[in-house]
């Protein structure tokens, strides 16, 4: 039996009304109500036992990629209060993944930071998360799984579909590829522009498969939003809808108590590993999974997306590990038709909660036969064994390969003969700054048989880890039709890069890892078939190595850089602020916070 509101409903009685209305302290009471009454709420909306519903606000004209969140919210607030609940917006920290440097990576354990302290510390029932640009989205799932009120994620969407010259053109994507046509002269920087502008048509997040849409996919596929949410189109009607709905389903998840922690179960983990795989999500999705999962307190490991997704079909032609866009994603059937196929297959946990209060099972019931060009059948992929490949070595600890992109001539240059083996001269870069200096350097003597090894990338040493590994081959390896090399680092890369690099090592340079030891001339053999990444020299010359390394001296430019570099894990456990493992649905275990007069 609920707690009874005290209006005679028999419902449990919100937090809210710890501020709005204590009986007990009616002190206090009118401190926190009179000056919420300032803007035109009334006493009797505060007061009358009706659960005060958070828009956590991730728009703003420093995030583009979310800005139509600002005109969402309006929808959503005619949800919440059609539904019975009082709305009220705050602003989340912004996250954009083009703008912020040195990377917006940086910034997603300071927005986790800010969206912990405004849940537990205002008069907040529940919460709809507006997400979208990549970070976005984990960082508002890590703020409510660690105070576990009840909470939804609203996506903001892709893009429309992007053209030049009568082809797709991918955000993210076909700017990778514009690079190399400038550095062969193919193209001028005004066309270098031009093709760049004509990805980016309309509001919303990337339409390609990069880390955005592959985040809100998964957010999807964990339960925490409506059915069909993610890859609605932003600028489509039925984003309005979905916002409108969005707003109704978190006030009755206030009054069923239905909370991240009914939710984010080891099994819904699972299903959001398998769907990666057959999406053909971001390599950015590993980490920022294992932290939503580790601020849950549910044990996920970097070697789970082995165990459990590595032999996941793809099953979505997408950009940029196929042809189509975020659009034709969502016409096809989106991520309840993939979700659909998968548990058909047998390859997910049906019984696993959602924010609807039903199964995902329940969920997919009425799911219709999808567009097959779009998004195949389990049993006719666009490739096998499509998820990631956890990789260890001599180097590292671990490290993630996206098989998924890796295209027919990658694989014949690099990974033919032997089958899914590579051996090569590794030529060792100090940070992007390096590479663009050095890499058309003819006395390194990069050829097809060169691995490209980018370091100090790291979440210490960048700081945040950034997005530089999809490193491009020297121009006279371009104009011979070489458009890539095998490339490796302590960073990530743009999930909307086709590069299928070996990324996310772990533990980094900046903190000691292997890559520090590494020399430009060391042969390094990659073997997919034993996942292992080993550096050819003798155990005594890397031990010698070992011993005369010195950490780097790391400048922070910003307090907060300070701050974080001293606190954050590696990206292998999920790049977190460690000190905050120790803090997990505190609302629970820890109380509410002390009265502020």
């Amino acid at each position: 039996m609920a707690e009874d509101d005290g209006q005679g409903g028999g419902r449990r009685r919100l937090r809210s009304r710890q501020w709005f209305d204590d009986p007990d302290d009616p002190g206090m009471t009118a401190l926190y109500l009179e000056r919420y009454l300032n803007y035109g709420l009334t006493r009797e909306e505060l007061q009358s036992g009706r659960p005060i519903i958070g828009i956590a606000q991730t728009g703003s004209d420093l995030a583009p990629c979310n800005r139509h969140h600002l005109q969402l919210a309006s929808r959503v607030k005619d949800g919440i209060r059609d539904a019975g609940g009082v709305p009220i917006e705050f602003p989340i920290h912004p996250i954009q993944e083009t703008g912020k440097r040195p990377t917006a990576a940086l910034d997603r354990n300071l927005a986790y930071l800010s969206l912990v302290e405004v849940l537990h510390g205002y008069p907040i029932d529940g919460v709809v998360l507006t997400t979208g640009c990549d970070k976005t989205t984990p960082a508002c799932l890590m703020g409510a799984a660690t105070v576990n009120i009840p909470a939804i994620v609203l996506s903001g969407g892709p893009m429309l579909d992007g053209w030049w010259n009568g082809r797709l053109a991918g955000s993210g994507t076909v700017i990778w590829e514009a690079r190399k046509l400038l550095a062969t002269g193919r193209i001028d920087t005004e066309q270098f522009m031009q093709i760049a502008a004509s990805s980016a048509p309309s509001v919303g997040h990337c339409n390609t498969m990069g880390t955005a849409l592959s985040m809100n996919s998964l957010a999807e596929a964990l339960g925490m939003s409506l059915p069909g949410c993610a890859a609605i189109p932003a600028p489509y009607r039925e984003r309005g809808w979905m916002a409108y709905e969005t707003g109704r389903r978190i006030v009755a998840m206030v009054h069923e108590n239905l909370r991240p922690s009914d939710i984010l179960t080891r099994a819904a983990f699972e299903n959001a590993i398998v769907v990666a795989s057959a999406i053909g999500a971001s390599s950015n999705c590993p980490p920022h999974i294992i932290a939503i999962a580790r601020h849950m307190g549910v044990p996920l490991t970097i070697e789970d997306w082995q165990a459990i997704g590595a032999d996941i079909p793809l099953l979505v032609d997408c950009q940029p590990a196929g042809r189509f866009l975020g659009e034709r994603f969502h016409r096809a059937g989106g991520v309840p038709a993939v979700m659909r196929e998968l548990l058909d297959a047998g390859r997910l946990h049906g019984a696993a909660m959602t924010v609807t209060g039903r199964t995902v099972a329940d969920n997919l019931a009425a799911v219709s036969e999808p567009d097959r060009e779009v998004i195949r059948a389990y049993g006719d992929p666009l490739k096998e064994k499509a998820g990631f490949v956890v990789l260890s070595g001599n180097l590292f600890d671990n490290a993630v390969m996206k098989v998924s992109v890796i295209d027919p001539e990658f694989r014949r240059r690099f990974l033919a003969d032997p089958p899914d083996v590579f051996e090569g001269k590794a030529v060792v870069f100090e940070g992007p700054e390096d590479y663009h200096a050095r890499i058309e350097d003819p006395a390194l003597g990069i050829d097809e048989r060169t691995i490209l090894v980018i370091r100090n990338c790291g979440p210490v040493g960048y700081p945040g880890s950034a997005e530089v590994v999809n490193m491009q081959p020297p121009k006279a390896l371009l104009s011979r039709g070489i458009a890539a090399l095998p490339t490796m680092g302590d960073g990530r890369q743009s999930g909307t890069s086709g590069s299928p690099s070996i990324l996310n090592v772990s533990p980094e340079a900046a903190v000691g890892g292997g890559l520090a030891l590494l020399r430009t001339g060391d042969r390094v053999r990659i073997d997919l078939n034993a996942r292992r990444v080993d550096v050819l020299i003798d155990e005594a010359e890397l031990a010698a190595r070992r011993a005369a390394w010195t950490p780097p001296a790391l400048a922070h430019k910003t307090p907060w850089e300070e701050i974080y570099r001293a606190m954050v894990g590696q990206l292998g456990t999920g790049a977190c602020l460690e000190p905050a493992m120790l803090y997990l649905n505190i609302v629970e275990t820890r109380g509410e916070s002390r009265h502020s007069h």
